[in-house]
């Protein structure tokens, strides 16, 4: 039986598998984007697909602070449609 990887949310604080949450990538050019894949080369950070821990990972500055950059609106209204579409 293989460990499967648990990331915390930045929201909410708990850990969950990391399947589960959707991953916000700071590439290595700057740029932040969204990652489904779990992939992409960059340091990620983790929320749950909950409006309320993407507020509560924003007004805290969770997000800021994990990727090291300010989190520009355009990826926060990506992240705002896309948990309507995450089950």
């Amino acid at each position: 039986m293989r460990k499967k990887p648990q990331r915390m949310c930045l929201g909410c604080r708990m850990l969950k598998e990391k399947r589960e949450l959707i991953r916000v990538v700071r590439t290595p050019a700057g740029d932040i984007e969204l990652d489904f894949g779990g992939k992409k080369a960059g340091r990620g950070a983790y929320i749950c697909p909950d409006v309320n821990c993407l507020k509560k990972a924003i007004k805290g500055k969770g997000l800021e602070k994990s990727l090291q950059r300010n989190i520009p609106e355009g990826v926060v209204s990506k992240l705002m449609q896309n948990i309507g579409d995450v089950p």
